[in-house]
Formats: C-alpha cells, structure tokens, sequence
C-alpha cells in the first residue's frame, strides 16, 4: 500500500502532519501520486494541483478541519462539490466536524484527531530559569494564544471563526483582577489582538515565528491557554497544551469536548467560571500519542486499501 499525501508548504500543522507521517512509515508513502494505491488530501483546498486523471483512477481520501458555516458561501459550496466528486472517503478531526460535513456528502467518514508527537511537546519541571530566559518577568501571569486572528485580506479585521473579540474580552476581565497579567502571542497575522491589547495598555510578548523547541518552551511558561474560537476542526492547541500540562480553558468547538472536562469548557456567559484541569486533559490525550496516535490512521487507510 502507498499512500501520496498532498500538503499546503504554509509551514502549517498539516506539513508537521505529512513530515512524521513520511518518517514513520516511509515504506507506506510515495513522493508520486501516480504510484500511490490512495491518494491523501491534507490540504483540501490544494486538491487542483493534484493531477484530475490520478484522482479518477486512485482511492482518494480528503481531510476537512471544519466549515465555517457563517462565511460558507454558494462559491464554497461548489468547490465542495467540484472536489466530492473525486473523494471516496472523508477524514475529519473531531465529531462536530462530522455533523457539519454530512449535510454536505453521503460519502463515508472517519473521524480521528491527528496524532500529538510527545517528543516534540512535553511538560517541562521547574520553568524558572526557562522564562526567565525567553525575558518574562517574574510576576507576569501569563495568558496564552497561539493561533491567526486576523483575516489575511487587510490584516486588520477580526477573524470572527477563532474568536479574538471574544479573547479579548476574557483577557479584559482578567486583567482587572490582575494587573500581572500578560499575554503571550504567536505566529503570523496576530495583528487584531495586538491593536487590542495595545489600545486597552494590556502586556504582551509577540514570539512572530519559534520553532517547535521554543513552542514547547512557551506552553510550559503558561499559567493559562484560552481557546475562544466560534468555528474550529481541533484546534491542535488543545492536544498541545494537554501533553504539556498547559492549562487551558475552551469554548465546546472542534475536539474541545472530547480532550477536555466539561468544567474546562465555557460560554461567553460563564467564562469566568472555567477551571483548567490538566490531570483529565492529559489522561485524554495519552491515546493520541505516538504510535497509538498515528496507528489509528494507518488501520484506516488499510481498510481503505482493501475495499
């Protein structure tokens, strides 16, 4: 069995996705699409680079994150469409995603987060040293948020789907019991939720681009994650904070319910509620490490071989 994975070179999860997936099971991949038994689309919405002949004669597989059904447009629609006329089966990260993709496909779905690699994140004992060396500051209570939050059009506006208006607002109400606080930010397009903390005099730390080493770093700094999204496929934020021992509180999106307890989920009701716990969090994420993690995709595509 080969497998061809297609990936977005955006140096984003689906490329970390495709580089273990080469490594682990280098005897189950091909670099060709036209060699491989299934063809993978990690990245849906590059499937046009993908030869339309090898799509029609190979087993294909496409992965969807979520559907952001507040901006799906009647374009979006028939992109879906054009490209479900070549899938045979679908993946999808988390059973909410499955419900949204069912009005859309008849087609077969399987669900499974992707893998967490614990040899990239894990907990690190007696961060003492360590933040103070990525500069912190002793006293700072350190809130995180490591995902986009702002759409690429102007680089000002909102992207509504993660949630930053509704981050800010917790951030807010944190800071005015702690003055302390500071938010810790990174990678690309973050340029709302820094106008905001700007404008409302809120500490931040902006890490634009870290490696995997330091990433692991900044979890471990954390005394707080906030996932705040309306619209999410995981986030893989959560599983990252789960193997770390990061803190972390959620809105009920993506696999949020199936990682976290329920008094770590919240509403814009009762955030202020929200209670981290990490012992749950990681006897949950335990399953999805490697190999467990991965092995569940690999019995997967078995069965997609021999059907």
């Amino acid at each position: 069995m080969k497998i061809y994975i297609n990936s977005a070179k955006e140096n984003w999860i689906v490329d970390r996705i495709k580089k273990e997936w080469k490594k682990s099971n280098p005897n189950s991949y091909t670099h060709f699409s036209s060699k491989a038994d299934i063809v993978w689309l990690l990245a849906p919405w590059t499937w046009k680079k993908v030869n339309t002949k090898t799509l029609q004669s190979k087993k294909v597989v496409c992965s969807i994150y979520h559907i952001d059904e507040d901006k799906f447009t009647t374009d979006d629609l028939k992109e879906f469409k054009d490209r479900d006329v070549y899938i045979d089966f679908y993946h999808t990260i988390s059973t909410k995603s499955k419900i949204q993709l069912q009005k859309l496909t008849t087609k077969p779905i399987f669900v499974s987060p992707f893998w967490v690699n614990q040899n990239i994140f894990f907990d690190i004992p007696n961060t003492e040293n360590l933040s103070k060396k990525l500069g912190f500051s002793p006293d700072d209570y350190l809130i995180g948020s490591f995902q986009r939050d702002t759409e690429g059009s102007d680089l000002k506006s909102p992207k509504l789907s993660k949630g930053p208006d509704r981050f800010i607002e917790i951030v807010e109400h944190y800071y005015k019991l702690n003055p302390d606080i500071a938010v810790v930010l990174t990678g690309k397009r973050r340029n709302y939720v820094i106008s905001q903390l700007k404008a409302k005099k809120i500490k931040f730390y902006y890490f634009e681009m870290v490696d995997f080493t330091k990433l692991n770093e900044l979890y471990n700094c954390l005394d707080l994650y906030i996932v705040s999204s309306r619209f999410e496929g995981g986030p893989q934020a959560i599983l990252e904070c789960a193997i770390t021992n990061t803190p972390v509180i959620s809105t009920d999106v993506g696999i949020a319910s199936e990682i976290l307890s329920k008094e770590s989920i919240y509403n814009m009701e009762n955030f202020y509620e929200a209670k981290p716990n990490t012992t749950k969090a990681y006897q949950n994420v335990t399953k999805l490490t490697l190999p467990e993690g991965m092995d569940n995709f690999l019995k997967y595509f078995e069965e997609v071989y021999e059907s």
